[in-house]
């Protein structure tokens, strides 16, 4: 290695180390962040949770899982159950697109002045 490549780690390095002011960019990502973030994970919770059931109906029609539950006939309880999951899954970008915009609208005057604030140095 030549030394222009050592101190070009060595600096690389050492900035990781440096005590760095927070900028008004890094205040924008953080805002930006906190806008987003309640939507992401109401969206992969909610998600999650619809395909479960959709999957324990699937699997109650599928298997023998109702005959060891006690269920004598599980093909209709299956069936319901698995299209309450399959309408909680399709409409649950619905409900992650209107709590985003809802974030944006609540959030969009702060995001404009920090970012015009931005644009202006």
């Amino acid at each position: 290695m030549n030394r222009n490549d050592q101190q070009f780690i060595a600096q690389k390095i050492r900035t990781q180390y440096m005590e760095q002011q927070p900028s008004a960019l890094d205040d924008l990502r953080a805002l930006d962040a906190q806008v987003k973030k309640p939507a992401n994970v109401f969206a992969y919770v909610f998600g999650s949770v619809s395909a479960i059931i959709m999957g324990a109906g699937m699997s109650l029609v599928m298997t023998d899982i109702g005959a060891v539950l006690g269920l004598a006939d599980a093909m209709i309880p299956g069936i319901v159950i698995g299209i309450v999951g399959m309408i909680l899954a399709i409409v649950n970008y619905p409900i992650y697109k209107r709590i985003l915009a809802s974030r944006k609208e609540k959030y969009a005057a702060d995001i404009l002045a920090l970012s015009e604030k931005i644009m202006n140095q």
